[in-house]
C-alpha cells in the first residue's frame, strides 16, 4: 500500500557514458549483482514509490531489461530511452511516467546507498513546498581560486552538497524545464532547474554514505562498504 501523500513516479537517470569513471558502470559488478541493481532496489521497495522508471541509452534497454529488471518481480518498472543530456533524459522519463503521477523523484543511478527514509522525507516535504532535495552540510573549510592561487575563503556554514533523491511536484519541474529550454539554461541538477523557475525547494539533510560513484576512488571506497554490509545483513 502507497503511503505518500502524492502518487509518486521514481526516475533513475542512467544514460551517461561514465567518461570520468573510465567506463559505463551501469552494469558492473558491484558486489554479487550490477550497481544498477542496487540502485533500484530501494525504489522497488519503497510504499512511497508507485513506479520506478529507467533512462538509458537505446543500446542498453535490452541489457536492462536481461541483467537488472528480470531480478525483480513486479511490474513497477518501465525502462525508456535518454537524451543527449541529463535534462533530456529527465525530461524522457517524465513523459513517460503515469498520467496520475504527481510528483517525480529523481535519483542518480550511480548512488547505490540510498534509503527510503531519504526518499520517504524528499516526498513528505513536497506537501509544503515545490520540491525538496537530499543535501549534506559542507565540512571542510571552501577556497575560491583562480587555479593557483587563493583568491578568498568561502563561509562553509551556509553552503550544502546536493545529492539524491530530489522530489518534485511533476507540473512544476515540466514548467521549469521549458523555461530552461527557453533561455538554453543547462542545470547541474533538477534543483537548479526549478530555482531558476523561481520555484522553492526545500533541503533535507542526508549522510555522506550517500555517495555518487564517480572515480575509481568512489568505486573501491563502495565497494567496502557493499562488503561490510553483506556481512552483517
Amino acid at each position: 500500500m502507497n503511503q505518500s501523500p502524492f502518487k509518486v513516479s521514481a526516475i533513475i537517470p542512467a544514460a551517461g557514458s561514465g567518461s570520468r569513471f573510465g567506463e559505463a558502470k551501469q552494469f558492473k559488478l558491484f558486489g554479487s549483482r550490477p550497481l544498477l541493481y542496487y540502485t533500484i532496489r530501494p525504489f522497488i521497495d519503497s510504499e512511497w514509490i508507485d513506479e520506478t522508471i529507467f533512462v538509458v541509452p537505446k543500446k542498453d534497454i535490452d541489457q536492462v531489461n536481461r541483467e537488472v529488471v528480470s531480478l525483480f518481480s513486479t511490474q513497477k518498472i518501465k525502462i525508456v530511452e535518454g537524451g543527449i543530456l541529463r535534462q533530456d533524459s529527465v525530461i524522457n522519463g517524465i513523459n513517460a511516467s503515469s498520467t496520475e503521477s504527481e510528483c517525480v523523484c529523481i535519483h542518480d543511478a550511480a548512488r547505490p546507498f540510498v534509503t527510503d527514509e531519504m526518499i520517504q522525507k524528499s516526498i513528505e516535504k513536497c506537501t509544503v513546498l515545490d520540491g525538496a532535495i537530499i543535501a549534506t552540510p559542507v565540512r571542510d573549510t571552501l577556497k575560491e581560486s583562480d587555479g593557483s592561487t587563493i583568491q578568498s575563503t568561502i563561509d562553509r556554514t551556509i553552503m550544502w552538497q546536493a545529492q539524491t533523491p530530489q522530489t518534485f511536484h511533476k507540473d512544476r519541474l515540466m514548467q521549469a524545464f521549458d523555461l530552461a529550454q527557453k533561455e538554453n539554461f543547462i542545470g547541474t541538477d533538477e534543483s537548479s532547474i526549478m530555482e531558476n523557475a523561481g520555484f522553492t525547494i526545500g533541503i533535507i539533510e542526508g549522510s555522506p554514505r550517500n555517495m555518487k560513484i564517480t572515480t575509481q576512488e568512489d568505486w573501491e571506497l563502495a565497494i567496502h562498504i557493499i562488503a561490510i554490509r553483506n556481512q552483517n545483513d
